[in-house]
């Protein structure tokens, strides 16, 4: 597994980087991904805790066929994961937001338990997945939520470049970490936009979730984040930057 594509010292890797740091070095001292995030979560003091017991990390054989993934974690409080840096990112993602993580797997393996397995999701567990595999969340002040819902990037990332020093922005989505180890002008997130204090879980409800509330935003775009775009002539990119 490539793990050594991860760069703790990225700006979008910062709710991350203790954890991902000492699993990289792990994994570079041959350790799988499963057997490194497992010590990790055993040897935090206070352990993350599912329905089901403590959170524990497994090889991916461990989920027996026939049964779906989320349920698996909801019925034993094991991850399973490959070798892979995609399933890495994940656990990281459980390790440093795991009541996020725990309220997702439970609406998941709810709706899954309610309607079971067929050829499409259905509007929650799409939006689940959108939100699990490409989200993030924004703390930010007013003017910026506002801009982000009109897609007024002028006033996002350029008028108002100096309020994100009151904003937190934090990758969620596992999937959207990995593709940012080959940083792209494109890479776009699903935001979920939260209210400075609020807890974030308390956004994460079945009627909620179901009306896909995301709001699109080119990550490379936020300032400090990527060197180019200290020149406004960055943001000047339709292909990117899309008009609402």
């Amino acid at each position: 597994m490539n793990a050594a594509a991860i760069d703790p010292a990225v700006p979008w890797f910062a709710p991350y980087r203790t954890d991902g740091a000492a699993l990289c070095t792990a994994i570079a001292g041959g350790v799988s991904a499963a057997a490194a995030l497992d010590a990790r979560a055993v040897a935090r003091l206070a352990p993350i805790r599912l329905d089901a017991g403590p959170l524990r990390f497994v090889e991916a054989a461990a989920q027996p066929r026939g049964e779906a993934y989320e349920s698996f974690i909801a019925r034993t409080a094991a991850v399973p994961t490959r070798d892979n840096r995609h399933d890495l990112l994940n656990g990281l993602v459980w390790l440093c937001f795991p009541e996020l993580k725990r309220r997702m797997n439970e609406l998941q393996a709810a709706a899954i338990a309610a309607q079971g397995i067929g050829p499409a999701r259905g509007p929650l567990r799409d939006a689940l997945t959108v939100f699990d595999e490409n989200g993030a969340l924004l703390r930010a002040p007013a003017v910026l939520a506002e801009a982000l819902r009109r897609r007024d990037w002028h006033t996002l990332f350029i008028a108002q470049r100096e309020a994100w020093r009151e904003a937190e922005l934090a990758l969620i989505g596992h999937a959207l970490l990995d593709k940012l180890t080959a940083p792209r002008k494109p890479i776009v997130a699903h935001v979920l936009i939260v209210e400075p204090g609020e807890d974030p879980v308390s956004r994460l409800s079945a009627a909620h979730l179901a009306g896909k509330p995301f709001w699109p935003l080119p990550v490379l775009g936020v300032p400090g984040w990527w060197p180019a775009n200290d020149d406004p002539r960055f943001y000047d990119d339709p292909a990117v930057f899309r008009r609402g």
